[in-house]
């Protein structure tokens, strides 16, 4: 399982190129209101003997430092990307990092993209909402159309209705990535009727700009997960294709 420093990389991603991460949560631990059984940070209850979480300052001092040493070195920086061990929303400075984070890249990396993975569950809070509006990707989840259907795939920690999700992504007006995980399991399939269908009725309310579709890439919690093939994704969402959405497919 997966336990990244403060910043990390930059890695190669599949979706944002060079990478410079950011983990905003325990080192050696994992804090999430999901439990997803694709996980690739393995399940909460393995990822409890560090609850420490970084400050504004620690941040700051390290990303400056961090942003430096790669430019000094060449190291080229397409996205500093608010990722790490678990729901980057929960660390209570998180607007305030946003805010440090955006200076220094402009300070360092201009042409750098400041993108956050989020499960979108703390969007309705206010000062969440306002922080991501301003990173240049706010790259949001939704894997199911429905509370029944998270429940078996992302196994939610807190109170979650997708609808009220929805309801607080309309705030977007669009300006935002929507990203969701495509696979098959012993009580869920991407590909059924069910969540297809519900999840593209979603996608035509609140229209983002871009989608990211994607499947496993590496080991699960949970065993016997089937992933999809970029060819079985793009059928599946043709549809929303023919009708000019932009979908960002990787296997």
């Amino acid at each position: 399982m997966m336990r990244e420093t403060l910043v990390f990389g930059p890695i190669h991603s599949r979706r944002l190129g060079s990478s410079l991460g950011i983990n905003l949560l325990p080192q050696q631990g994992k804090i999430c209101n999901f439990d997803c059984i694709y996980c690739e940070c393995g399940w909460n209850k393995d990822g409890r003997g560090d609850r420490q979480l970084p400050t504004a300052e620690d941040l700051r001092q390290t990303l400056t430092a961090k942003l430096q040493q790669c430019l000094a070195d060449g190291t080229p920086i397409d996205s500093i990307t608010f990722s790490g061990d678990g729901e980057p929303t929960l660390n209570p400075d998180f607007a305030a990092i946003i805010d440090i984070t955006l200076e220094l890249r402009d300070r360092y990396y201009p042409d750098a993209k400041v993108s956050v993975l989020s499960n979108a569950t703390r969007i309705g809070r206010e000062d969440v909402f306002q922080a991501l509006r301003k990173v240049d990707n706010p790259i949001l989840k939704i894997d199911a159309p429905t509370a029944a259907l998270a429940a078996k795939i992302n196994q939610p920690q807190c109170d979650y209705d997708v609808d009220q999700v929805v309801e607080d992504l309309r705030r977007f007006e669009g300006n935002f990535v929507l990203q969701t995980m495509f696979l098959k399991a012993p009580e869920f399939d991407s590909s059924s009727p069910e969540v297809l269908e519900g999840w593209m009725r979603i996608v035509r309310d609140l229209r983002p700009r871009e989608i990211m579709v994607y499947t496993i890439d590496r080991e699960t919690p949970m065993k016997g997960l089937q992933k999809m093939t970029v060819d079985q994704m793009r059928e599946l969402v043709q549809p929303l294709l023919d009708e000019g959405f932009r979908i960002q497919i990787k296997g």
